[in-house]
């Protein structure tokens, strides 16, 4: 009888019942049952070009940010190093005029041992003693305005402390906020190069629009410009116009680097500060205060050297050269080329000159 006896059923624990689980659910995933199992396909370049755009939009805006912080943080250390030299100054007076009070104080400890009345009575010289005296009046009337002095420099250098930990404290804040705009930047850009390189060579040629040399760009900005000529398009409203377009020109091909202003690398406001500056003309860093650095016009009056913004956060600028096109730094992914002003959204343009 015992050897026809079923074997004893072992229960099943938790650690059993756990596996049993997870294979009966790979099983499940592996013939398609208990839900999708595939992996997420992956964006066409449509749609990367889509996400790509937008983080270099975002990036751009940040770094607009970026290049004001940074030109108010340069001033306020400018500031700040003025104060301090200020500072040093008259620290360097308030150390010398206390030097000579303390000797004049020294001299009158040591002679100030006899009153004036018996110093008078015992003198050898009773006049030339009286001629001594009223010097030390004088010159004690002008110690007393010595003092005054000394007085209104602590005064003075106490301001100019209290100005310089003002200054200081601004130019904490300033650094911070360019920490932030830059980790804004960065993680932007970042995030754009990571989808990009799922792309194939052609696929992100594609997507960037760029052939990636100076000579392709130059070729066609020679193109551009003789095309132009040929049509007779209207020319730059004076010559300092014209030394920007032509520094534009010149700079085709050159890299786009965040923050940058030349002479090698731009990003786009430094792209045009630097090109009229050429010229002799000063412009401000950032988009948002370009625009208002000259008179506004109308798309339909635009002339070469006018300044073209985009998007509604003024966020973009170009140099516009004529026939519809412009020379603009665009993002990372591109150099310094001429594109149509259709290409993006117009916000508006300004006449510097």
């Amino acid at each position: 009888m015992a050897a026809h006896r079923k074997p004893r059923q072992r229960p099943i624990g938790p650690t059993a019942r756990t596996a049993a689980t997870l294979a009966l659910t790979g099983a499940a995933t592996a013939t398609g049952f208990g839900g999708s199992a595939h992996a997420e396909p992956p964006p066409t370049p449509a749609q990367v070009k889509a996400r790509v755009d937008a983080l270099y939009r975002q990036a751009e805006a940040a770094t607009e940010k970026y290049d004001g912080a940074k030109e108010t943080a340069d001033a306020t250390l400018h500031r700040l190093n003025a104060l301090r030299d200020e500072t040093a100054r008259k620290q360097d007076g308030l150390n010398s005029a206390r030097e000579a009070l303390g000797s004049f104080a020294t001299a009158q400890y040591r002679a100030g041992g006899f009153s004036p009345a018996w110093q008078l009575a015992l003198s050898d010289n009773p006049d030339r003693y009286l001629t001594d005296a009223s010097f030390a009046e004088r010159a004690g009337d002008r110690q007393t305005a010595a003092v005054s002095r000394v007085r209104e420099q602590l005064r003075e250098i106490e301001q100019l402390r209290g100005a310089a930990r003002v200054q200081l404290t601004s130019l904490r804040s300033r650094q911070a906020e360019l920490r932030r705009q830059k980790a804004t930047v960065t993680g932007k850009l970042g995030e754009a190069r990571r989808l990009l390189a799922r792309l194939t060579p052609q696929q992100r040629s594609e997507v960037t629009g760029d052939d990636g040399t100076r000579k392709r760009a130059s070729r066609s900005a020679a193109h551009v410009r003789d095309a132009l000529a040929q049509a007779g398009a209207v020319t730059a409203p004076d010559t300092r116009a014209a030394a920007a377009v032509a520094y534009a020109y010149a700079k085709l091909g050159s890299p786009y680097v965040w923050g940058a202003t030349g002479p090698h690398a731009f990003d786009c406001s430094g792209l045009v500060q630097a090109a009229y500056r050429s010229a002799g003309i000063a412009l401000p860093r950032t988009t948002y205060t370009q625009i208002d650095a000259g008179r506004r016009v109308s798309r339909s009056e635009l002339r070469p050297g006018d300044l073209v913004f985009f998007y509604s956060g003024v966020s973009h600028v170009g140099i516009y050269v004529g026939g519809g096109q412009m020379i603009h730094a665009p993002n990372s992914s591109a150099p310094v080329r001429l594109a149509p002003i259709d290409l993006m959204p117009f916000a508006g343009a300004t006449r510097v000159v």
